[in-house]
């Protein structure tokens, strides 16, 4: 049985925290999310976020990282891919994060008949 603390030895060496917090910061300032040391699967979700993103530091730093971590494999399926995902329309994202969707066609008509105040005068949309 493996526990908690064998699992996290790996980042006991320095060198590999090193690389950790510096994609944790490189994650952070591109996608708005703070990852914890102390979080459930903190690999796969450095995995995650290393594949969406654009800046090719972060890229090199996880390569970097990526061999060092025992017993890391990144073929784990996401849990709403599992689930099969033929004929779901693709959320749409922005920078790695789901958005919300467009409002359907009864919130359409709500919200064309909610009135704008601007400066205290009703405007029309």
């Amino acid at each position: 049985m493996s526990t908690m603390a064998s699992e996290r030895s790996w980042l006991l060496n320095p060198g590999l925290l090193k690389l950790v917090h510096q994609c944790r910061r490189l994650i952070q300032s591109e996608f708005g999310v703070k990852l914890h040391l102390t979080e459930d699967k903190l690999e796969y979700r450095l995995a995650e976020y290393a594949s969406k993103t654009r800046s090719s530091h972060l890229m090199r730093t996880w390569e970097t990282l990526k061999p060092q971590i025992p017993n890391l494999e990144l073929e784990m399926p996401p849990a709403e891919d599992a689930a099969g995902s033929e004929g779901k329309k693709p959320k749409r994202m922005y920078r790695g994060q789901p958005i919300a969707d467009e409002p359907s066609h009864g919130d359409e008509a709500m919200a064309q008949r909610k009135k704008i105040i601007y400066r205290g005068q009703v405007v029309e949309q």
